[in-house]
């Protein structure tokens, strides 16, 4: 398929430039549910196998790493409550099918993080069954426990954005004058990490997989080590975890799960350095579905302004939906254009970007959570990479167009996060430029500046459904040739600017004049 199918037109003013192409964290990074992804065994469940016959459709999606969510043995399907930190869940193969993945991704350049969750265990973990035999066992203190006549109340008022849960002290039934602590749910009790010991355990388990060859982590819930009122505590502790996975890993990335407001959530930057901006993922959901643009731009130059008095180097880990989310196409109505147009704004922002798997082809999904996080579809049934475990409500054959049908047709919204994930690899102005606002331009319109040593480039979003006209104001005046967009003939003319509905522009400067001139 040649690039000019996919939208992308050449800017000399940029293209004489440096171009060394995006080095990670600050690349793409794809989220991928293995268990959801492809079958490589034929047993009706996603496994390593599968996921490493895909590695050369992720390359050429342009991604350069994997985060993928949990993989240890564990009794629910998501496996958020792990029972052995060290294995590979059986249904997904074995510890040679993921270590034959992890070189194979290797030798295509991407760098795997896992997902890693160290704010509870499953009920079934080892410790917590010996845990749970008495205050007298050696593990009884890797748990938060208070007697009975401590509790007081078993629920809390109201629960947050993470966890729907409101009882939050259990029984159980060997330890009957105590009750543990479960943010989540009763099947996820809480650990203790006042407890040296625990602290320790971790460490150990984060350095085996780091030994292993992974990258990094994504830590779930990240913000709940300690209560929600000892953030120094929590930020201490992610401080030491990560010195002490630097002596494995010097260059090892963590990311964490902080789901709150960005005023908020920048208190956990110096332990984590990177966290996921759930504030802008709102905003920008809010924007396409509402078709007014006034302010996102101020906003996320804001929310970095902020983030950068606390860390001057803190990574952006920028994205539309994850595992935890209801689906983008499914937020935004079914709308094809709106996605395409959301997906433009993730990739032409500062940030580093995370795609969840499936995004990139419109799969549906609305909670509960089995339903957001539906089978990959990769051709038309029958479909021999297809998982097919699970009931499919959302993302079936007649809603969603498969990975084998979009390849091959140029205006699809696969071919439209290609175009941008290369362009934006490509192109520092794109992964590592200063944002600048170009705020009242139109209220229905996105616009800012990426301002970068290799070429400034203006980038003007219409979240709308109407054809929009403006007058480009002087300091955009001379922003006139095209580097990319998602319709051909997004050309300023006379100084007006004319965007057609739910279309994005990149624009370059004009060249300097030659000595001929």
């Amino acid at each position: 398929m040649k690039l000019a199918t996919l939208g992308i037109l050449l800017a000399t003013p940029l293209a004489g430039a440096e171009t060394a192409p995006a080095k990670w964290p600050h690349a793409v990074t794809y989220q991928v549910f293995v268990r959801s992804f492809a079958d490589g065994n034929k047993d009706g469940i996603g496994d390593f196998p599968g996921l490493t016959a895909k590695l050369d459709y992720l390359a050429d999606l342009g991604v350069q790493a994997l985060w993928l969510l949990p993989v240890h043995p564990s009794p629910s399907y998501h496996q958020y409550d792990v029972t052995d930190y060290r294995a590979i869940h059986p249904d997904y193969g074995t510890m040679e099918d993921f270590e034959t993945f992890l070189a194979a991704a290797k030798k295509r350049g991407m760098r795997v993080i896992l997902d890693l969750v160290v704010n509870h265990t499953s009920r079934g973990h080892p410790w917590f069954e010996s845990a749970a035999t008495g205050p007298d066992n050696e593990f009884f203190d890797y748990y938060v426990w208070k007697r009975r006549d401590e509790v007081g109340s078993l629920t809390v008022a109201r629960t947050g954005p993470d966890t729907d849960n409101l009882r939050r002290w259990n029984e159980t039934p060997g330890v009957d004058d105590h009750y543990y602590y479960a943010y989540f749910t009763g099947g996820m009790p809480d650990l203790n990490f006042d407890n040296p010991e625990v602290r320790r355990e971790i460490y150990d388990i984060g350095r085996f997989w780091l030994e292993k060859g992974v990258d990094g982590f994504r830590l779930d819930a990240a913000k709940h080590i300690f209560p929600d009122d000892r953030v120094a505590d929590t930020v201490a502790f992610w401080e030491e975890f990560r010195a002490e996975m630097e002596k494995t890993n010097s260059d090892v990335f963590l990311v964490g799960e902080v789901w709150t407001d960005g005023n908020e959530a920048k208190q956990y930057l110096p332990g984590l350095r990177s966290i996921f901006n759930f504030e802008m993922a709102g905003s920008i959901l809010e924007a396409v579905s509402s078709g007014r643009g006034t302010g996102l731009a101020a906003r996320h130059a804001g929310l970095r302004k902020q983030y950068g008095a606390v860390l001057p180097d803190f990574i952006d880990a920028t994205f539309l939906s994850n595992h935890d989310q209801n689906r983008v196409m499914s937020v935004l109505g079914d709308d094809g254009d709106r996605a395409r147009v959301a997906a433009s704004l993730l990739l032409t922002l500062p940030g580093s970007p995370f795609i969840y798997y499936g995004e990139e082809i419109g799969m549906r999904g609305l909670k509960p959570d089995p339903f957001i996080r539906e089978p990959m579809l990769w051709q038309a049934s029958p479909d021999p990479w297809r998982a097919r475990s699970r009931e499919v409500r959302h993302s079936k054959d007649h809603k969603v167009e498969p990975v084998a049908v979009q390849a091959q047709d140029g205006p699809s919204l696969l071919n439209h996060y290609k175009s941008l994930i290369r362009l934006r690899r490509d192109m520092p102005t794109l992964y590592a430029g200063e944002l600048e606002p170009l705020e009242d331009l139109h209220e229905r319109l996105v616009a800012f500046f990426r301002r970068h040593p290799s070429g400034d480039v203006l980038v003007v979003h219409n979240v709308s459904r109407r054809t929009t006209t403006v007058e480009l104001p002087p300091e955009a005046g001379v922003f006139r040739l095209p580097v990319w967009s998602s319709q051909p003939g997004i050309v300023p003319d006379a100084g007006r600017l004319k965007l057609p509905p739910f279309s994005s522009v990149v624009l370059g400067p004009d060249a300097p004049p030659t000595a001929d001139d």
